[in-house]
């Protein structure tokens, strides 16, 4: 029978990368990345990417499949990843999916379609928006779909538009096609959760460790390469982009990196906080390893209970 995935998910600057290679090391595995900036190639740095030696010898897929112009696809990662897990159930091998990207997490793991696009129909939403506004769009979708409307805002014209473009394409409502909590991949997930005033120490700790690391030299060479509209919008990329344009001071682009940074840990935990199969850990725990193996070791054997069993987790980050 084929192990269980295991998945290591949570906020940026937790630790996650650290973690999923002790678990690859003490499980016999391989690690799958889940983190959807680290597919570029040459973004290395800005995204704490682990050098080839911090990686220890353990095969890492899906790092550096994508050059910083293209844009990245869901369903492309999807297959690629879904690939990347055979070839290693095939070795004998457990997978270790490590990542903060919430939607290339759950394509991995979960039931998740990506309905097609026909750029005619997108066309003409779009001039709707602009002759119409984004909020009558909205009320269109909310009369179609009440779900898929509460859960993207009345200005999100671009999420308005592809809910549209869906119902519109497959006669059904958006948000059947949206993830639902149901594996489609067998799988454990650990989510590394850590106190707010830690978190934020180490989110500065890291960006002054990126600037030594050559943050700004990476980002000009990615911009005489070319970098696609994923890529110069990431935090810690963006800002750099604007310092080197004269738009901001290295004081203010390390700040804001810092900012954008935190702002980014609340989504993630956000996202990850509603999905109730997440077992929650504690990032400070200096037993974290033997408890992420315990957790693993009891879902191989099918005792593990429900995430909703273990110890409330602080869960300090909020939604």
């Amino acid at each position: 029978m084929t192990p269980l995935v295991v998945a290591v998910v949570g906020p940026t600057a937790t630790g996650k990368s650290d973690l999923a290679l002790a678990l690859a090391e003490h499980l016999g595995g391989e690690v799958v990345n889940a983190d959807a900036l680290q597919l570029y190639r040459g973004m290395d740095v800005g995204t704490a990417k682990l050098t080839l030696a911090e990686r220890r010898g353990i095969p890492h897929h899906l790092l550096d499949v994508l050059d910083p112009h293209e844009e990245a696809s869901v369903a492309e990662y999807q297959a690629q990843a879904r690939a990347a897990l055979t070839d290693i159930a095939d070795l004998g091998h457990r997978a270790v999916a490590v990542g903060g990207s919430g939607l290339y997490v759950r394509a991995l793991l979960d039931h998740l379609e990506f309905p097609g696009t026909d750029a005619t129909v997108r066309a003409e939403l779009e001039a709707r928006v602009e002759a119409e506004g984004a909020r009558a769009l909205h009320a269109e979708l909310e009369r179609l779909d009440p779900t898929a409307a509460a859960n993207i805002g009345p200005r999100n014209a671009r999420r308005t538009v592809r809910a549209l473009e869906v119902i519109r394409l497959t006669g059904r409502p958006y948000s059947a096609s949206l993830p639902q909590h149901v594996y489609e991949v067998p799988a454990i997930q650990l989510g590394l959760d850590c106190d707010r005033a830690v978190l934020d120490a180490r989110i500065e700790s890291r960006v002054a460790r990126m600037w030594d690391r050559g943050l700004v030299e990476e980002v000009r060479t990615l911009l005489d390469a070319g970098l696609g509209r994923t890529a110069s919008r990431a935090v810690g990329y963006a800002e750099v982009v604007a310092m080197l344009r004269g738009e901001l001071d290295e004081a203010g682009a390390r700040a804001a990196i810092a900012a954008g940074t935190r702002r980014l840990a609340r989504k993630q935990m956000g996202w990850f906080g509603r999905d109730p199969r997440v077992h929650w850990l504690d990032a400070q725990d200096p037993d974290l390893v033997e408890r992420a193996l315990a957790l693993v070791a009891a879902a191989d054997s099918g005792t593990l209970g429900t995430a909703t069993d273990d110890p409330a987790p602080r869960r300090s980050l909020g939604s």
